[in-house]
């Protein structure tokens, strides 16, 4: 079944769709997945990769919540807003609301984060206490230093390809120390990134697989988006394996 989902953060509304297997609940209720869409993006996720898994996992008898943050896709807000703090207050009221859902099992509420969902995913461990993790093309803060031209924050709004990126993302974004949150949790995780990504280096990969003492299974020929049908499919294979505790 997938529900059209909303709900508040500072008298915003963030709108998503969970997604619950057919059928009953069990007596526990359903484990379920979290999902945190990257710099730019939405709860469809490129290729419809969110959709798509979030379909696969209910086949398997997974439920799941993907949405959009504050200020990206059909949310309330400006992206000129958007920092990563925001984005994290937005995760830790995503999960309030899954755990809420009735068929939900609260303490099986799994974490997905993709790009720069990785890191805000790794900042809300500490608030979610999801039972897993899996990041996708885990992003670092090194990825925004690009547009600190001589160590200088722009003082207004930068023009990133039409989308207005604001002051306060790049004031904060290079403080951030996410593997350090990462290497706090100590909880279960597995991180996935394509060896030929050049936007987040399959090297940043093995850091957060370090961080969280876990495996990091690279997928041969992949970039960022995972552009291949062979590409996605492995994916959404491996990950579905991962949550169902394979």
């Amino acid at each position: 079944m997938e529900t059209f989902a909303q709900f508040s953060v500072e008298h915003q509304r963030l709108y998503g769709m969970l997604h619950t297997p057919d059928g009953n609940a069990p007596e526990q209720g359903w484990p379920s997945v979290l999902m945190l869409h990257g710099f730019t993006g939405n709860r469809t996720g490129d290729h419809r990769s969110f959709v798509l898994l979030s379909r696969r996992l209910a086949r398997q008898g997974i439920a799941s919540l993907r949405f959009d943050c504050r200020g990206s896709g059909e949310s309330q807000g400006d992206f000129a807003e958007m920092t990563v703090s925001r984005e994290v207050e937005d995760a830790v009221a995503a999960a309030d609301y899954l755990r809420r859902q009735p068929g939900i099992d609260p303490e099986r509420v799994m974490l997905l984060g993709y790009g720069m969902g990785a890191v805000v995913a790794c900042l809300s461990l500490a608030q979610l206490r999801p039972h897993r993790l899996a990041l996708w093309a885990s992003a670092l803060p090194e990825l925004w230093l690009r547009y600190l031209r001589g160590g200088f924050v722009p003082p207004v709004i930068t023009d990133d390809g039409g989308w207005p990126l604001g002051r306060a993302f790049l004031q904060e974004v290079v403080k951030l120390r996410p593997l350090e949150a990462a290497a706090a949790w100590g909880g279960v995780a597995q991180v996935f990134h394509g060896d030929a990504d050049t936007t987040c280096p399959p090297a940043w990969g093995v850091q957060y697989g370090r961080a969280l003492n876990c495996d990091v299974m690279a997928i041969p020929g992949a970039g960022h988006s995972f552009d291949s049908l062979e590409h996605v499919e492995t994916l959404h294979r491996e990950t579905a394996r991962f949550f169902s505790g394979g």
